[in-house]
């Protein structure tokens, strides 16, 4: 806040017990239990106190200081956050889904893996009585919500309202803004790399020196957007990569790729997709594509569920975002393949038969492979060697003989005990 605000402005400072009571009474109305009130902190001083895993959905912190206060893991869903000062907070894994936090300080919070769903980050002031001047607004350094320096790497702000948010060098790397309300936002040299921006409106954004790489923009509004000096490397739109779908005759081939795989290569032949943009196609659920070769080819957001790709050649394709839910990718090679955000539940990731004593691994080598759901997958012998892992889940996965030597493992959940 401005330093006239702050002299009229009374934050009461809490203790850890009072707060821990507070927080007690409000587990108790969630509960319908007696004794159970609403959790209201407004205009109250949390600096530093320690929130985290809490139940907080709900709660009132209207223009409250959790300054470095331990929010990580704490369930804040539809909690008013109204012009609270939230710099330096650690909200790891924090739940957000629709809370208000107009008008927020997040200078410096670090937000790494949060939900925050519908959220609203757009600017906002508080104004309150002032005998001298009718109505004084209360600020904080900088008018408007800042995210300057904020960590959201990971963060889920699909459908978030950030307009005119300022996010000058903030981490938004591999969050996801699918539907996000970005109009002039100010997004200066921000760290947007591997971001989901599907349908996001970036109309009159600022994002001059920025890290755009593999940024996905599929249906982005971008009109009057400022990239002067970004890194738009690897960035996907609408256009086509190499070579669109609709330039080949993709209908016989598969046709005759499925002819081939049915009669054991006595009729039709294998399908070549390498460098394809496949994107068109929408869905290949249940194709049989065993062996398939689609190196470097794009099949971004396809319905792939069910499809058959045992032994296939899916060497730095684009999988992001894809439903491959029970798909058979036994001995597949997918060596530095992208497949941030897709759904590998139930799917075969193991080894293929290829022999007598003979099997061929499922190759991921290298994969991009950050916040993937590998729920009841078999991953037998599956090679993660180098992969990058981050903020993916095995639970109830089939993990013998998996190799995840030199993974990267941040935020993984279900690897316990993998070395």
């Amino acid at each position: 806040m401005s330093e006239a605000a702050a002299q009229s402005v009374q934050h009461r400072k809490l203790t850890q017990a009072e707060v821990d009571v507070i927080c007690l009474r409000h587990d108790r109305l969630w509960s319908s239990r007696m004794g159970g009130a609403r959790a209201v902190f407004t205009w109250k001083d949390l600096t530093g106190l320690d929130l985290s895993g809490r139940n907080l959905c709900d709660a009132d912190f209207t223009g409250a200081i959790l300054a470095e206060c331990k929010l990580n893991g704490a369930r804040l869903d539809n909690a008013n956050l109204f012009g609270a000062d939230l710099q330096n907070a650690d909200l790891t894994e924090a739940s957000l889904r629709r809370s208000d936090l107009r008008g927020a300080c997040l200078r410096g919070a670090n937000l790494t893996g949060a939900d925050l769903f519908e959220a609203d980050l757009r600017e906002g002031a508080i104004a309150a009585a002032d005998r001298g001047l009718g109505l004084k607004m209360y600020e904080h350094a900088d008018r408007g919500t800042q995210a300057q320096g904020a960590i959201l790497a990971g963060a889920n702000l699909e459908r978030s309202r950030l307009s005119g948010v300022m996010a000058v060098k903030a981490d938004f790397s591999d969050a996801i803004l699918k539907d996000a309300k970005l109009v002039r936002a100010n997004l200066k040299q921000a760290n947007m790399s591997g971001c989901n921006m599907a349908g996001a409106d970036l109309s009159g954004a600022d994002l001059a020196g920025a890290n755009m790489r593999d940024v996905i923009l599929v249906g982005a509004k971008t009109y009057s957007w400022n990239v002067t000096s970004a890194d738009m490397t690897g960035v996907l739109t609408d256009n086509p990569v190499g070579k669109d779908v609709s330039e080949l005759p993709y209908d016989d081939m598969l046709r005759a790729h499925a002819l081939w795989c049915e009669t054991g290569g006595r009729e039709g032949s294998p399908s070549v997709f390498d460098n394809a943009d496949l994107r068109s196609l929408k869905s290949i659920t249940g194709f049989n594509l065993t062996a398939l070769s689609a190196k470097g080819a794009t099949f971004y957001g396809l319905d792939m569920s069910g499809v058959q790709l045992q032994g296939a050649h899916l060497e730095g394709a684009d999988l992001r975002a894809c439903n491959l839910r029970q798909a058979d990718l036994r001995g597949a090679r997918l060596v530095g393949a992208k497949l941030n955000g897709s759904d590998l539940r139930d799917a075969q990731l193991g080894p293929l038969v290829i022999g007598p004593n003979r099997t061929l691994s499922c190759d991921l080598s290298g994969a991009m492979i950050k916040n993937v759901d590998f729920g009841r997958a078999d991953l037998r012998q599956a090679l993660l060697v180098g992969a990058d892992l981050s903020r993916s889940t095995f639970a109830g996965a089939f993990l013998k003989g998996v190799d995840v030597t030199d993974a990267i493992r941040d935020g993984v959940r279900g690897l316990d005990g993998v070395f």
